[in-house]
């Protein structure tokens, strides 16, 4: 069933086409098999830098396609594409935008294509869910020839995740799409918030780059820029050591030590500190940002929590709801507690129903994968 030559298009596409998910990240590769008669993978492997790729590709058997998770699609790409030589030509350039994330995501694809030569490649972006972001979410307050010239703007990332829980609220809720506002709260080591209305984004946490918005486990979120102007005019900082700084020493890390909210977690109720100033910064931040995104959708429906904290974390989502009760935000106890993705964690009929969605970053890929090849 693989079609052949790349970057083209079978002229029927059999409909149990099995997708090959691939997420690369700066030291691990994430693989997954996926058919359409299933939402959980038929097979799944991690690699670390030293495992071999081909002997993992060897073993999923078959694969009809295979579904890249490219951070940055720019301005240019807004939806998933195949490769071929000039979309692939087209990555190379959007690297500057991503520096940290897109060469290993196109190494990745570059390897996978040597090994599955003939199979369709599919570049599906992270960016690509926010092309609906209106002007005025999107545009930054800055010179007309600086966002002329560099294509500054707004892109928002983790767009898979939260285009997925644009499809996964309302068959929970078993409500229509147009009809729901809903606030998506993708909380990992990476963290933003999408305002979804009617199933399209309409604004996000994220910006030109992610370090925008909430506080993360080692990023910063938003900081007043005339501080890092301070920091490299008057205390001689270098900029690549801000950078850093600022990547990888802040968020969680930098407040309490460790970037692991389990831990900042066990730690404040053992009466740590630090671990109490970084939980009330990060709960801050989350609550503020959530009512922004309320307000950018006109109302609000449902909040889902998804990622890492969002679905293992009951405590930061009860603390959450506490400071969002006048949006109509509640959460019931026991269920919170009890609660395994995917499932409702508000008590039966609240204004705003609160939900917790296993990130299924791999399905929305492999859907995305089908909709690009079925063009």
């Amino acid at each position: 069933m693989c079609a052949t030559g790349r970057g083209r298009t079978p002229a029927v596409l059999p409909p149990d086409v099995r997708v090959l998910v691939v997420n690369a990240g700066s030291s691990s590769l994430k693989l997954a098999l996926l058919d359409a008669r299933s939402d959980e993978p038929v097979a799944s492997r991690e690699l670390g830098e030293s495992e071999d790729l081909a002997s993992a590709v060897g073993e999923f058997g078959d694969v009809d396609a295979v579904g890249h998770r490219i951070v940055h699609g720019g301005e240019r790409f807004r939806g998933p594409v195949v490769v071929d030589d000039e979309v692939r030509a087209a990555l190379d350039e959007l690297t500057v935008l991503a520096p940290l994330h897109q060469p290993p995501a196109l190494a990745a694809l570059d390897r996978v294509t040597g090994l599955l030569p003939g199979v369709p490649q599919v570049a599906c972006f992270d960016t690509a869910f926010h092309a609906t972001l209106p002007d005025a979410a999107a545009v930054y307050a800055l010179p007309a020839q600086w966002r002329d010239d560099y294509g500054i703007r707004r892109f928002g990332f983790h767009g898979l995740s939260h285009a997925y829980v644009a499809r996964r609220v309302p068959e929970l809720l078993g409500r229509g799409t147009d009809e729901l506002r809903v606030v998506s709260c993708h909380l990992g080591a990476g963290a933003s918030l999408c305002a979804i209305a009617g199933g399209a984004s309409v604004d996000t946490t994220m910006g030109f780059t992610p370090l925008e918005g909430l506080v993360m486990a080692t990023r910063s979120g938003n900081v007043d820029p005339g501080l890092l102007l301070w920091l490299i005019e008057h205390r001689g900082l270098d900029a690549a050591v801000v950078s850093d700084a600022l990547e990888h020493a802040s968020g969680l890390a930098g407040l309490a030590g460790t970037a692991d909210m389990r831990e900042v977690l066990e730690r404040e109720a053992a009466g740590d500190a630090g671990a109490a100033l970084a939980v009330g910064v990060y709960l801050h931040r989350l609550r503020a940002a959530i009512a922004a995104m309320a307000t950018a959708c006109g109302g609000l429906d449902a909040v889902a929590f998804t990622a890492g904290v969002g679905e293992r974390a009951p405590a930061i989502r009860a603390r959450t709801a506490d400071g969002l009760g006048f949006l109509g935000v509640t959460i019931d106890a026991g269920r919170n507690e009890q609660a395994q993705p995917d499932a409702v964690v508000s008590p039966d009929g609240a204004a705003v129903a609160t939900l917790v969605i296993r990130a299924r970053e791999d399905l929305e890929i492999a859907r995305g994968v089908r909709a690009a090849l079925a063009r």
